[in-house]
């Protein structure tokens, strides 16, 4: 073997026996060849047997596999740096022992590299066993050269990617071994922010991301909330430390902020006690308070930056009334307040805390939050009309506001909407929403056997037009007439919503239905 190989391949391994095997064998098997390649896997205490699966390749691989030992140290930064301090290949790349490559991977890689100059290369990555792989449109083509900045990358720091050792040890790069988790995004990162180009290989799967069976594998666990917190801070810490205050770091802290930080303030938290919730908060809250910019807070959803924001208060109670909601599948009221939408959550529109309305402010997915949420909840025939009673989110001074919350009928095969009038329409405010009974005449039901029930609400200067599902017990019918003709009038829900239908019934038919009627009535 050259003294210089091509790549070396770390993989740090603990009890992932049987998935080492498929891993191994993806290794010696790669197209670049055993002259161009060396393999340094580091035991690091494993008990399933990992340690003798590792002495078998070693034994039948001498000149591509050297097997390291020592005792289990918690993570794998503390194996992976060992491997980097005996590596000698041009370029290293790490690979997890859960997962595997693609047979031609490494060749691939360290060819596009090698022509493109690349410090940092990402091998496309697809997930197997239901494993998630996150954001794949990084890999919707080859890009010899790609912004950290400006693009997906800062969402996909795992160390599964090929990186220049002279870069790595020009920078003294190594895994932070105090890292409980994430020990590989501050490498990553820092090796991402000194490198010169940075690239893509799309075109071939290099990495197969494993689920393993029973859930083990290290990134997919059960984590504490204090572990994550730790992680949090330590990724803060490393980001101030490699860029000033400024658009790049936020565009790097934007996915911190999400994820990290975000993670202990929820369901965990529940199960802290009081003192350690208080201390949680605290911590919370002062990453955000050093590191955290409007412009990094306003893109998370709302609830994610209001708990910050509770966190950051010390509003412990608030955020655990806030967690606790969201283990119960509890929904929020949204607030119409001049002309603009909010999530009625914790901590809205109360003086005493000083929150901001545009915290809470709904900027986008009202279509969707509306179909999730507005519902038909009653129905029932009363003369000559039918009255339908919709359940909706809506609170606030702006609900009742007939130019806000409208209705219509959509006849089914084309024709125009019906718009519903305001007179016919009541409404009763609630704690929990709105609910506004429509009524609806025959005459308007007549001209089309199917009608779809829709909402439209119309604020910050856009109308959503949302079908109104049903959650009515079944289809209910009756006979009403109109000019002189029998109808079969139901509502019921179906896949697009509420229909009302409207259908001719042979007028012998109905009159018999009447007689009936009147004969069993005169009869008791």
């Amino acid at each position: 073997m050259p003294s210089e190989p091509d790549v070396t391949v770390v993989v740090a391994v603990y009890n992932t026996m049987p998935y080492l095997t498929t891993c191994l064998n993806s290794l010696v098997e790669q197209s670049i060849g055993a002259e161009r390649m060396e393999v340094v896997a580091v035991d690091d205490g494993s008990t399933d047997g990992s340690g003798d699966e590792l002495d078998r390749f070693a034994a039948e691989y001498p000149d591509v596999v050297t097997v390291l030992r020592q005792p289990n140290s918690g993570g794998p930064a503390s194996p992976s740096n060992r491997a980097l301090d005996v590596a000698t290949g041009r370029y290293v790349y790490f690979v997890g022992a859960d997962d595997h490559l693609g047979p031609e991977a490494l060749e691939r890689m360290v060819a596009a590299a090698d022509e493109w100059g690349s410090d940092v290369l990402v091998g496309k990555m697809e997930g197997v066993n239901g494993r998630a792989v996150r954001k794949p449109e990084l890999f919707a083509e080859n890009r010899s050269e790609i912004d950290l900045y400006d693009s997906v990358l800062p969402w996909v720091l795992s160390n599964c990617k090929l990186f220049r050792r002279d870069l790595v040890e020009r920078h003294k790069l190594r895994f932070r071994e105090n890292m409980r988790i994430g020990s590989d995004q501050p490498f990553t990162l820092e090796a991402c922010v000194r490198a010169e180009r940075i690239s893509v290989l799309a075109d071939y799967t290099c990495y197969y991301a494993v689920l393993r069976d029973d859930g083990g594998n290290i990134t997919q666990g059960a984590v504490d909330v204090y572990t994550r917190l730790e992680c949090a801070e330590s990724l803060f810490g490393v980001v101030a430390g490699l860029l000033e205050p400024g658009p790049e770091r936020d565009a790097i802290l934007t996915r911190h902020t999400r994820w990290e930080l975000t993670m202990p303030t929820r369901e965990g938290f529940l199960e802290l006690d009081r003192d350690a919730q208080e201390d949680v908060c605290a911590r919370v809250g002062k990453l955000v308070e050093e590191y955290v910019t409007d412009d990094v807070l306003y893109t998370l959803p709302i609830i994610r930056r209001a708990r910050l924001r509770l966190a950051q208060l010390g509003q412990v109670d608030l955020l655990c009334e806030a967690i606790q909601a969201a283990v119960d599948e509890r929904s929020y009221p949204i607030a119409v307040k001049d002309g603009r939408t909010f999530l009625a959550y914790q901590g809205f529109d109360d003086p005493a805390l000083g929150l901001l309305d545009e915290l809470f402010e709904i900027t986008k997915g009202m279509r969707k939050r509306l179909s999730q949420e507005v519902r038909t909840v009653r129905a029932q025939r009363d003369g000559d009309t039918v009255e339908v009673t919709v359940r909706t989110p809506f609170t606030g001074p702006g609900a009742e506001d007939p130019a806000v919350v409208r209705f219509a009928l959509a006849p089914r095969g084309g024709k125009e909407r019906v718009h519903l009038d305001e007179a016919a329409v009541t409404r009763e405010p609630g704690e929990d929403g709105m609910r506004a009974t429509v009524r609806i005449p025959v005459a308007l039901l007549a001209g089309s056997p199917r009608h779809d029930l829709r909402l439209l609400f119309h604020a910050s200067g856009e109308t959503h037009d949302v079908a109104v599902p049903a959650e009515l017990p079944g289809a209910s019918g009756d006979t009403v007439w109109h000019r002189a003709r029998p109808y079969r009038l139901s509502v019921r829900g179906d896949e697009r919503g509420t229909v009302i239908e409207t259908r001719p019934v042979r007028p012998a038919r109905a009159v018999a239905g009447r007689i009936r009627r009147v004969t069993s009535l005169g009869g008791k």
